[in-house]
């Protein structure tokens, strides 16, 4: 299959262009290399026999070219949060939402019916949670006076006890995205959804968990505290950790999220469907830091307390249904994954 793959030189893009290389594919790489992520220091390598088209998604012509011959896109030119999403909406939104908008039109034009799409966890906001008296909810979002007092926890809006997280689904209703990097990604499922139902084609979206693995770039905004963690181990200082350290998430390996995409690649024509990609055993963010400090070394995580307006307690996303209807397992365990990440080269980084 002759696969296009946008957004190929970034962290994840360069590994699935791996795991297909790998499985024998036919590549073609199109990456504005913006300078978000990208360095010119240190210019993308690719497996042998991929053909690698330096361009913006945004430019209709240059999407047009990159298309020609093209049997299947994997799409992940995005930009990511980096903590001023607001001053930086029209970038996000011209980048992900535009370049996206091009990418199906020239797709339709060329009869190109096959889509995967980079999708993100993000756009559920909240996990799902429940209250021993009352059953489930969806609590209000947590407010300054109790994340000031330290109740990090959301609570029952009816008795005020602390509620129990569980995962959610894709079947559960979307929360509003709590920042723009997600309020894009939201509309790239939207415009998919579309064009697959006008069309005919086949738009997968593979919803990430918080990724990991090496080459992740140094700092990286989108797989926050994993990659955060990791630069301060690297730097020899202690991690930081807000709130009290319990907020979940769950860290899913890159090699794991390249294995997604060539799964779904099997997958009889079926419309607008999306996946959770995620090692289905979420940790706490102090979790993280802790197995870090312990494969590295260095000093001792620092609870401080700290919180941030917006930040959600816990996400966890459950991936039954990839592992339910392709042959999809995640491979990389936590303690595994994380002893190796502890050493591995971050890109852009003082070590990469």
């Amino acid at each position: 299959m002759h696969v296009l793959v946008t957004g190929g030189a970034g962290f994840i893009g360069r590994q699935v262009v791996r795991a297909l290389a790998a499985a024998g594919h036919r590549i073609r790489v199109l990456d504005a290399l913006l300078p978000d992520t990208h360095s010119e220091e240190q210019p993308p390598r690719f497996p042998d026999g991929v053909e690698f088209v330096r361009g913006d998604l945004r430019s209709a012509d240059t999407t047009a070219r990159a298309l020609r011959g093209i049997d299947l896109v994997s799409h992940h030119a995005a930009v990511v949060g980096r903590g001023k999403e607001m001053l930086d909406a029209p970038h996000h939104v011209s980048c992900n939402d535009l370049g996206t908008a091009n990418l199906l039109a020239e797709m339709a034009r060329q009869d190109v019916g096959r889509l995967i799409l980079a999708g993100t966890v993000a756009i559920y906001g909240d996990s799902n949670y429940s209250c021993p008296e009352h059953g489930r909810m969806r609590p209000p979002r947590r407010s300054l006076a109790d994340l000031e007092a330290g109740r990090f926890q959301p609570r029952c809006d009816r008795c005020g006890t602390e509620l129990r997280d569980f995962p959610v689904t894709e079947e559960d209703a979307l929360d509003p995205p709590r920042n723009i990097y997600a309020i894009t990604k939201l509309t790239q499922e939207y415009l998919s959804e579309a064009w697959a139902r006008e069309t005919g084609a086949q738009a997968t979206v593979l919803r990430y968990h918080n990724v990991y693995g090496p080459d992740i770039p140094y700092q990286s905004p989108y797989s926050g505290v994993a990659a955060v963690f990791r630069s301060a181990v690297a730097r020899g200082e202690a991690p930081q950790l807000y709130e009290d350290g319990n907020p979940t998430r769950d860290f899913v390996h890159v090699s794991d999220v390249a294995t997604a995409t060539t799964a779904v690649m099997g997958l009889e024509p079926t419309g607008f469907r999306a996946y959770n990609v995620a090692s289905g055993t979420p940790h706490s963010i102090g979790d993280v830091a802790r197995a870090l400090v312990a494969a590295r070394g260095g000093p001792a995580p620092v609870v401080t307390g700290k919180f941030r307006i917006g930040d959600v307690r816990h996400i966890v996303a459950a991936p039954a249904r990839l592992m339910r209807e392709t042959t999809w397992r995640p491979a990389m365990d936590f303690e595994s994954g994380m002893k190796e990440f502890a050493h591995e080269p971050m890109y852009g980084g003082p070590e990469g």
